[in-house]
């Protein structure tokens, strides 16, 4: 019969590496930030045709200035331009003026390539009214600040 003192070394060593495991698991842990579920927006889909005033401030970028924009069946048919900014958008760059739902999938682009800050304020039905996106916090002029006011959807 095999001495019985055999098997309670084994029985430590076992507990023993279970126990560093463990510890190891937990310690590992610790430089990751955790992890939250996205906040899920209100439900709303865009509709083919609808009007908005948009005003887009912050950055180096073309789309600069507060616009008057009119959507039929998903694009963009008019802006106008309500101050100089946007007088220039629209004279020299129209392509450039997005509709909600362009705006949308830039938020969606901004969060899924890691932008340090995606905030989205949204209206009762659902659509955004105010869009914040900062690509790098520590990085001059990459911000995009957006607000949406005036919205009317078109028969």
């Amino acid at each position: 019969m095999p001495p019985t003192t055999a098997v309670r070394p084994r029985t430590r060593a076992l507990s023993t590496l279970a126990a560093a495991g463990t510890l190891m698991w937990a310690i590992s842990g610790c430089d990751q930030e955790p992890t939250f579920p996205k906040a899920s927006a209100p439900t709303w889909k865009e509709p083919a045709s609808y009007t908005y005033t948009l005003k887009s401030t912050q950055g180096e970028r073309p789309l600069i200035g507060t616009f008057t924009v009119t959507v039929r069946d998903g694009r963009v048919v008019k802006a106008v331009g309500l101050d100089d900014s946007g007088r220039h958008v629209v004279d020299r760059s129209p392509q450039h003026i997005p509709t909600i739902g362009r705006l949308l999938q830039e938020v969606e682009s901004a969060r899924e390539d890691g932008a340090d800050t995606v905030d989205v304020s949204y209206a009762a039905d659902g659509r955004p009214v105010s869009i914040a996106i900062d690509w790098e916090e520590n990085a001059i002029d990459d911000e995009a600040a957006y607000d949406l006011s005036g919205y009317e959807a078109l028969g």
